[in-house]
């Protein structure tokens, strides 16, 4: 009789446990097929955006799923930071971002509505990159001497230089700058690095501080002139620059960086799964060709060396911004 009633048991629940298996299984297969959708802080068009652009079109072959770019342009990539963190952690909402949002606007801004440390965990790296100051062809300056020196005859030492975004290393940098070469240069904010570009262009503004992605294209083109460059050498892509080392301004050595990150939370497999194939786009021969002429300097960085150079990277520019006297706004 008991054996009877295990039989019929038996019987109903063989069906149901399939019946779960089949569903459990299309709920896995539909998440794995749920597009990634890659945030950009910045508006489309600027050198950002190109960046992730080239990264998503390799990846989606990579990872078997569309890898969707959705551009969130405002405050300097406050506004994409802030939708990142109330994004589900499953590994289909990331953030492409490079050392402004992560590293600088948390120590310019008093409550910008998250905390990297807490509420992000690093992906991976792809690369690091210089910024560099860029002259606007209306301008007679074939070099940096020479923008010194026009400003100094044309403005009585006064000039401004377009920034992709206040409160940002390209700020700080054009106060140095001013600071250093004796010249009274006032930051005009932008809101990201395509529509300081367009003034540039229409010679509106003479001169911007932004990254040498930002420049590239146009520089190659003369539309703009790129006269110098931060880091300890001077750029592959830009051998005839020379960097503000050899101008006199030191200390403007350590690189800024590009990566991507998650909400925190996000699995470990879902990391690395995506670090994994993130490597082998980068490995591509075209891929580290086109990111290279923008003006990058390619690298994979797993997820903890990604943490290593945000946290080396923030040290620096916080004594540098703290030492300038700037005031959390």
């Amino acid at each position: 009789m008991f054996a009877s009633r295990r039989s019929v048991i038996s019987h109903i629940l063989r069906p149901l446990a399939a019946l779960v298996l089949t569903v459990s299984c299309g709920l896995a297969a539909a998440q794995a097929t749920k597009p990634i959708k890659l945030m950009v802080g910045f508006p489309p068009g600027g050198g950002t955006d190109a960046v992730a652009r080239t990264l998503a079109e390799k990846l989606k072959d990579e990872l078997g799923v569309a890898v969707v770019v959705e551009n969130k342009p405002g405050a300097g990539g406050q506004l994409a930071a802030q939708a990142l963190k109330a994004s589900p952690a499953d590994g289909t909402v990331l953030f492409l971002s490079h050392d402004h949002t992560i590293s600088i606007l948390p120590l310019v801004v008093k409550n910008p509505g998250f905390d990297p440390a807490q509420d992000f965990v690093p992906v991976a790296g792809f690369a690091t990159f210089v910024n560099a100051l860029a002259v606007s062809a209306g301008t007679p300056a074939k070099s940096f001497n020479d923008y010194v020196a026009w400003v100094k005859t044309q403005g009585a030492g006064k000039g401004a230089v377009g920034i992709p975004a206040p409160a940002s290393t390209p700020e700080f940098l054009v106060k140095v700058i001013g600071q250093k070469f004796k010249l009274d240069l006032v930051a005009a904010p932008y809101r990201g690095s395509a529509p300081m570009m367009a003034d540039m262009l229409g010679n509106q503004i003479a001169a911007g501080v932004g990254s040498v992605p930002d420049f590239m294209e146009n520089h190659k083109a003369g539309k703009v002139r790129i006269v110098a460059v931060l880091g300890a050498k001077r750029q592959a892509s830009l051998p005839d620059v020379p960097t503000f080392t050899e101008l006199g301004l030191g200390g403007l050595e350590d690189l800024p960086y590009y990566g991507i990150f998650a909400p925190a939370g996000t699995p470990k497999a879902t990391i690395d799964h995506f670090g994994q194939a993130l490597a082998k786009v980068l490995a591509m021969p075209d891929v580290n060709e086109h990111l290279t002429k923008m003006g990058l300097t390619v690298g994979f960085m797993s997820a903890q060396q990604l943490a290593q150079r945000e946290r080396a990277y923030t040290q620096v520019w916080a004594k540098m911004i703290k030492d300038s006297g700037f005031q959390p706004q």
